[in-house]
């Protein structure tokens, strides 16, 4: 195992700055996940960690050794493509073994580490069978084993499930969540899909323009995000933006919207709050931190609030149903049956606690 470590990593095409000044340090056997929008660079830096793409200025090391001017096989790495690149020809027994017959790895060795790699991921019944023969999540379960099977200090994933349905991706999420447990190797992966990098990651890497925005664990990002980019893109249904304005009032401070209405925010935020009042903002209150009121006593910056069901959209065990505050659409994310039918009013409980509020004119959080 490694640990991985990047300074000042600066990439190029032509015109376009795609990695931009990357410091970055990821320890020995964690789990990081690359995340964010198409062209944010996170492929690019995965590439670049692999010898697939070189560097134009900063500095790469590997278990503490410069690996600049390091060929990809000379980096003891093992890498996971978006499409399988399998050997049509070979079965999956020889398609696991390929990498080590290329490196002249004796036959019995080999024979040991095919079966370990087949039964850890479940596919002990399918070494016989060509790639053909097989279903979409079989196949990347082929192309992690061969991976595996090399027994490198670093594994690389390139948007691995992308290519595989909603199911399969809900399955192999699992497995490759349970394979890092079971074999503790430094782990980098990339994708754009947030839910992906929420449940799979130890530490999230959220890429913008080929910088890091915010790095940390799922749920610092999720419930402190620095900038309202972090917060719209970690959460799904995306985070309720609602224009408004910091204002004094006699017990605090509330959020006062154009079309005349206020939401008080917490006393336990006025401090910190004071100097922005006056000021435009963002109120961002994820779709999550709605409830049913359920006309109990609501604990201090929980407030009611009464809305009409606009739209409602049940998913089975949650209920997206949109509501208006402020004038502005919003989402809240309920229990199943809280609401049954479009036109309905309801009473919700609203957590501000944790709403975020953002500077509209920098995009950083108001703390």
């Amino acid at each position: 195992m490694a640990d991985v470590r990047l300074s000042g990593v600066h990439k190029y095409y032509g015109n376009v700055h795609a990695v931009r000044g990357v410091d970055l340090t990821i320890k020995d056997g964690e789990f990081a996940v690359l995340v964010g929008p198409s062209g944010c660079g996170k492929s690019t830096l995965l590439r670049t960690i692999a010898g697939l793409e070189d560097p134009d200025q900063g500095t790469i090391a590997i278990g503490g050794a410069v690996v600049n001017d390091l060929r990809p096989r000379e980096r003891n790495i093992a890498m996971v493509f978006q499409n399988y690149a399998l050997y049509p020809y070979l079965t999956v027994k020889e398609n696991i073994a390929f990498g080590l017959r290329a490196r002249k790895t004796p036959e019995i060795e080999i024979r040991k580490r095919v079966s370990e790699a087949a039964e850890m991921l479940g596919i002990g019944g399918l070494l016989d069978r060509h790639p053909r023969q097989l279903s979409g999540g079989q196949r990347q379960r082929v192309a992690i084993g061969r991976a595996i099977v090399r027994k490198a200090e670093l594994f690389l994933f390139d948007e691995p499930l992308s290519n595989l349905d909603a199911q399969l991706r809900d399955e192999m999420r699992t497995e490759i969540k349970r394979l890092h447990h079971e074999i503790t190797t430094t782990m980098i992966y990339v994708t754009h899909d947030q839910v992906e990098a929420m449940t799979l990651a130890d530490r999230i890497v959220l890429l913008r323009e080929g910088k890091i925005e915010q790095q940390g664990a799922p749920l610092e990002l999720f419930e402190r995000p620095q900038t309202g980019f972090v917060a719209g893109f970690l959460g799904s249904p995306s985070i309720n933006l609602i224009p408004a304005k910091l204002v004094a009032t006699a017990d605090g401070i509330s959020a006062a919207f154009e079309n005349g209405g206020t939401l008080d925010l917490p006393r336990s935020r006025v401090a910190a709050l004071r100097e922005a009042i006056g000021r435009p903002i963002l109120l961002g209150i994820r779709p999550q931190h709605f409830s049913r009121a359920s006309g109990a006593p609501l604990r201090e910056g929980v407030i009611s609030y009464a809305a009409i069901a606009d739209l409602i959209q049940p998913t089975g065990t949650r209920t997206f149903t949109t509501i208006k505050i402020g004038g502005v659409d919003a989402i809240a994310e309920l229990q199943a049956h809280d609401v049954e039918s479009h036109g309905e009013r309801i009473e919700l409980a609203v957590d501000l606690n944790r709403a975020v509020l953002i500077d509209p004119a920098s995009g950083q959080v108001i703390n």
